[in-house]
């Protein structure tokens, strides 16, 4: 199943992708009441059948998709460093250290993104010009954790995930670069776009069969399989949970493949009006632009 968070006249409702087209959104709100995607995450042993079971839903109209999470409990998990050759891109840039090292890491590198970095599917991003002059974008599969726990181990880890979804790891490297440390430089507001679709695990089936994509203004720049990943989903929540518990709704976007700005000869950064695109295999795509906004001036963001 896909599901959705959208809003419509001032509100927001999840609702369900139609399986016969994936452009129409029906009204999940006659199943799930009130309800926001992550308790219905939390209490998917409930909501499960009943989702399945429903007919003849109504249809959405007028509906603008926003991240599936719109405002996460806590941080995205997010995790750098973690397909070969963005190994290697990163070590050859000197943004990752003076020496350029392209040695793999040993473990995974996990860092943080603020909750307000996220944004939705279709919003704008903004430049934070000021802030940042060398911005850039990360194609990434997102995990969306279903079941809690701590200690969990590889055997178990694919029991605790609920489904996936597309995360862009907007990043500004100068930002990243100059505090020696990565909180700051992904976690600038609009800098997550999340969506368009949360879909359930047993939608997706063999989740390393999936291709990771992305575009900018139509120009080809990222493709791997999820299957190229170092560190596979079982060891990061493996990793993850060995000492932090999950909680239902966690999101882990897993890593970007090689191809993101700081990849080229020079760099080439995202500029305001750059259009840039991110896409797996059965989870749709991402669709932002870069906006040169101010705190004055609000984004598509602010009924979120």
């Amino acid at each position: 199943m896909k599901l959705v968070t959208y809003a419509v006249g001032g509100r927001e409702a999840v609702g369900l992708v139609d399986p016969a087209d994936d452009t129409r959104v029906l009204d999940l709100v006659p199943v799930v009441g009130d309800r926001s995607l992550l308790e219905v995450v939390e209490d998917w042993e409930r909501f499960a059948p009943a989702i399945r079971d429903t007919r003849d839903l109504p249809s959405v109209v007028g509906a603008t998709l926003r991240a599936p999470f719109p405002r996460p409990r806590r941080d995205l998990f997010a995790v750098g460093k973690n397909y070969r050759e963005h190994v290697a891109e990163f070590g050859r840039s000197g943004y990752d250290t003076p020496q350029r090292s392209e040695d793999l890491p040993d473990k995974p590198i996990v860092f943080s993104k603020a909750t307000t970095s996220v944004t939705g599917p279709y919003d704008d991003v903004e430049a934070h010009a000021g802030i940042t002059a060398e911005l850039d974008y990360e194609a990434e599969l997102a995990v969306i954790i279903g079941r809690g726990g701590r200690g969990i181990s590889r055997e178990d880890a694919f029991a605790h995930v609920w489904g996936y979804t597309i995360v862009d790891d907007v990043t500004a490297r100068d930002v990243q670069r100059d505090h020696k440390q990565w909180l700051l430089g992904k976690s600038l507001d609009t800098h997550a776009p999340m969506g368009p679709w949360a879909v359930t695990a047993d939608e997706v089936g063999d989740v390393t069969a999936l291709e990771v994509s992305s575009t900018v203004n139509g120009e080809p720049r990222q493709k791997a399989p999820v299957a190229d990943l170092i560190f596979d989903i079982p060891e990061l929540i493996r990793v993850i949970s060995a000492g932090i518990t999950l909680l239902p709704g966690d999101v882990i976007a897993t890593g970007t493949p090689a191809g993101v700005g700081i990849g080229f000869d020079p760099p080439r950064f995202l500029q305001s009006g750059d259009v840039v695109e991110c896409a797996i295999t059965g989870l749709g795509a991402l669709r932002n632009t870069v906006r040169a906004t101010t705190p004055d001036t609000p984004t598509r963001r602010t009924s979120t």
